[in-house]
C-alpha cells in the first residue's frame, strides 16, 4: 500500500516497507482486497523505540472497534490513546462505519478491513503486529488470526484461506475483548435489539441515520467461520481473551467457550465488574492489555 498524501486511497503494492516507522501521526484511506475503501490512522505512540538504531523491532497495535464505532468515536480514540503508551497504534473504521466505504456485514467481510490495516502497519516499518479487537472487532481479530498466520502456522489454515493469502497481513499476537463465541446469539436483550437493527429494514434505517452505520441488507451466504471455530486455528500465535463478568451482551460462557476451544493455548482474563467492550475498558485494563500485546508480539 502506498503512503501518499492524506485522503488518497491506497492499496497493496510491491513497494518495500519503510526503513523506520514514521515519527508523526498519519491518516490514510486504504483499499481492501475486495475493493472497499477504509479510513485508517497511525499514531507512533509514546513508548521508546525497541531498537534505537532502526526502529524495526517496534510493535504496532492494530485496534478493531466494535459495531457502530469508528476511529473518531471518543471511546475508540481513548482506547487507542492508552494503548499508544505501550506501542505505536493503527486505528481504522470498519466498512459501513465512519468515513469508510461499503456496508457493514457485522463480522464477515470485515476480515478484509483488518487485513488491510495490518498490512499498512507492516508497510510503515513495523515487523511485529498485535491485533486488539472489541466486541464485533473481537470476533474479527479471531477470524483474521486464523486466516493470516506466519509460516509456523502450517499449511492447513482452514477453508477460508483461499480468500486470503497476503503474508504481510499476518498477526503476531491477538487480543479479543468482549467477543461472542458463536453467531446468531439472542440470549440477552441487547443482542435481541441488535438482531432487530441488522435484520429489519426499519432497523437498518435506524442504524444508518441514528448510529451512522450502514448495514448490508443481505444475509450471510455462506455463513462465515464462527469465532469458536476459528480459535483452534490460531495457535501458535499468542492469544488473550478478555471479558467482563457484567457484560450485558455476551455472558461469561462465551469467553470460556473460546478459551476451551484453544486447547489450553489461550490466556483468559475474566474482569470483575466490567461491562461490554471499549466503553467498559478502563485505563488500568487497557494498560494491561497493551503490556501483554507488546510482550507477546515482541
Amino acid at each position: 500500500m502506498s503512503s501518499g498524501p492524506a485522503g488518497q486511497a491506497t492499496g497493496s503494492s510491491d513497494r518495500p516497507p519503510l526503513e523506520t516507522p514514521p515519527r508523526t501521526p498519519l491518516r490514510r484511506f486504504l483499499h481492501t482486497d475486495d475493493g472497499v475503501t477504509i479510513d485508517a490512522a497511525y499514531d507512533p505512540g509514546t513508548r521508546p523505540s525497541g531498537d534505537s538504531a532502526t526502529g524495526l523491532n517496534d510493535v504496532v497495535i492494530v485496534v478493531a472497534h466494535g459495531f457502530t464505532g469508528d476511529l473518531d468515536r471518543p471511546h475508540v480514540r481513548h482506547a487507542a490513546a492508552v494503548l499508544a503508551r505501550h506501542a505505536a497504534v493503527v486505528t481504522f473504521s470498519f466498512r459501513g462505519h465512519g468515513a469508510s466505504g461499503g456496508s457493514s456485514t457485522v463480522g464477515d467481510r470485515e476480515v478484509h478491513d483488518l487485513a488491510a490495516a495490518v498490512a499498512w502497519a507492516r508497510e510503515l516499518g513495523h515487523t511485529r503486529v498485535a491485533t486488539v479487537g472489541f466486541s464485533m472487532g473481537g470476533s474479527v481479530v479471531l477470524r483474521h488470526a486464523a486466516l493470516h498466520r506466519g509460516p509456523e502456522g502450517g499449511p492447513d489454515r482452514g477453508a477460508e484461506m483461499e480468500h486470503e493469502g497476503r503474508t504481510e497481513a499476518r498477526t503476531d499476537a491477538v487480543v479479543s475483548v468482549s467477543a461472542p463465541a458463536r453467531w446468531y446469539y439472542r440470549g440477552t436483550a441487547p443482542m435481541r435489539r441488535l438482531h432487530w437493527l441488522v435484520t429489519r429494514p426499519v432497523g437498518r434505517a435506524v442504524g444508518r441515520y441514528g448510529l451512522r452505520t450502514r448495514i448490508h441488507h443481505r444475509d450471510w451466504d455462506p455463513v462465515p467461520t464462527s469465532p469458536v471455530e476459528s480459535v483452534p486455528l490460531i495457535a501458535p500465535t499468542p492469544l488473550l481473551i478478555v471479558h467482563g463478568d457484567q457484560d450485558g451482551y455476551f455472558p461469561v460462557d462465551h469467553p470460556r467457550m473460546l478459551a476451551a476451544a484453544s486447547g489450553g493455548h489461550a490466556e483468559l482474563w475474566i474482569e470483575h465488574g466490567m461491562g461490554h467492550a471499549e466503553h467498559a475498558a478502563d485505563d488500568e485494563l487497557l494498560g494491561r492489555i497493551g503490556a501483554w500485546a507488546v510482550a507477546a508480539a515482541g
